[in-house]
Formats: C-alpha cells, sequence, structure tokens
C-alpha cells in the first residue's frame, strides 16, 4: 500500500521556526516531483513549495518565498519543509503529495490536479 506520512506540524508561536515530514512507504517516489500544499480553514487548497525529483529545481509560492525552504532525501525516501519568520496567516492543514506523471518545468506552480499521491496532512498552528 502507498501511503504519504506527514508529521512535524504543531503550535508555535508566530516568528518561529517548524518543520514538517514527508514519509513515503509502498513505492519510491525518487524520480518524481513533490510537493506541499495547505489549506487553511475556510480556504481553498493552495500550492506552498514543490521539488524536482533530484533536488535541483523548487518552486515556491510567493506567500513563503524566503521564508520555507523545500527539500528532499531520495535514500530515505522523506521529504521535508523547513518554515522559518512563520506568521499566523500560515496556519493551515499541510500536505505532501507526488506527482508520478508530472515532468514539466516549474515555470509556474504545478496544480493540484497534476499530483496523484497525497498524505492525509498535519495541522500547522502560528499562535501571535
Amino acid at each position: 500500500q502507498v501511503q504519504l506520512l506527514e508529521s512535524g506540524g504543531g503550535l508555535v508561536q508566530a516568528g518561529g521556526s517548524l518543520r514538517v515530514s514527508c514519509a513515503a512507504s509502498g513505492r519510491s517516489f525518487g524520480r518524481n516531483t513533490m510537493g506541499w500544499f495547505r489549506q487553511a480553514p475556510g480556504k481553498e487548497r493552495e500550492f506552498v513549495a514543490c521539488i524536482s525529483w533530484n533536488g535541483g529545481s523548487t518552486r515556491y509560492a510567493d506567500s513563503v518565498k524566503g521564508r520555507f525552504t523545500i527539500s528532499r532525501d531520495n535514500a530515505k525516501n522523506t521529504m521535508f519543509l523547513q518554515m522559518n519568520s512563520l506568521k499566523s496567516e500560515d496556519t493551515a492543514v499541510y500536505y505532501c503529495a507526488a506527482a508520478t506523471s508530472y515532468t514539466g518545468t516549474f515555470s509556474a506552480p504545478p496544480q493540484a490536479r497534476l499530483f496523484d499521491y497525497w498524505g492525509q496532512g498535519t495541522q500547522v498552528t502560528v499562535s501571535s
């Protein structure tokens, strides 16, 4: 059974840092684009960041650029999102996803529909 499992969410004060992880099992995503999305209460799911299969290319939403860093460790089939200078508006459920058929560039943020494997999400709450 293929599974993406997020961990590392929690409660943090504004200005603080948090790192969330996504561990894959059941198959390797080492040759696939992976990404992070988030969904705040009452809002649609939105793109946060994505990373190419070898980590050589990344893309960030404007709202997190310069504060968040996406990375991956293919040997451990794991992806990370380091979040610094957190703001209250970063509060959301964070989802990791893998796109097994996407081979495009990151000239634009890849849409959620291009990702075919999703985790259950981890809650990140930033208190002001």
